[in-house]
């Protein structure tokens, strides 16, 4: 069994917080490219029970972290964020998709990485109505939640995959 990334020893040279939030994503890269490889293009985008499907969770894994490192940055969100976030659930390739979640979730690593320790403390405002919160809080809630909508893909891939996920 291959060791998760925060097993490997690996970004060494980032904070504890920063290096597990790198951790996260690279873990849910490599869970979603693992679950997914054998699904097709109507499995990517199958919603049993009107579910959410596979691919609104990777689109929406990095379009997340796109909007939250803005607003960590300091920034707020632009014309072109907004309108992607209403069309996080239509459809496109799977191949389209796949380019946005690797491309998204490597941006997303290098931003993070772009980070000091001596930031995590300072104020930021979510949203139009602003709600607090930090600098550390943002990076926290890119891992939690990229985590969150992983185990989703990882279970949709099982639900929509059917006899691929026989292992």
């Amino acid at each position: 069994m291959e060791l998760e990334p925060w097993m490997r020893g690996t970004h060494v040279t980032l904070d504890p917080l920063r290096r597990g939030v790198v951790h996260a994503l690279e873990l849910a890269g490599e869970d979603a490219e693992r679950w997914c490889a054998g699904l097709n293009e109507e499995q990517m985008f199958a919603r049993p029970l009107g579910l959410a499907h596979v691919a609104f969770h990777l689109r929406h894994i990095v379009r997340s972290l796109d909007r939250l490192l803005t607003y960590a940055e300091g920034r707020a969100l632009d014309e072109a964020q907004l309108r992607a976030l209403s069309t996080e659930m239509d459809g496109s390739s799977a191949e389209e998709v796949w380019r946005e979640f690797r491309d998204g979730l490597w941006t997303a690593k290098e931003r993070v990485r772009g980070f000091s320790a001596t930031a995590y403390d300072e104020p930021r405002g979510i949203g139009r109505k602003q709600l607090p919160t930090t600098v550390g809080g943002l990076l926290v809630h890119c891992a939690e939640h990229t985590a969150r909508h992983t185990g989703q893909v990882v279970t949709m891939a099982k639900v929509v995959g059917g006899p691929v996920f026989k292992r």
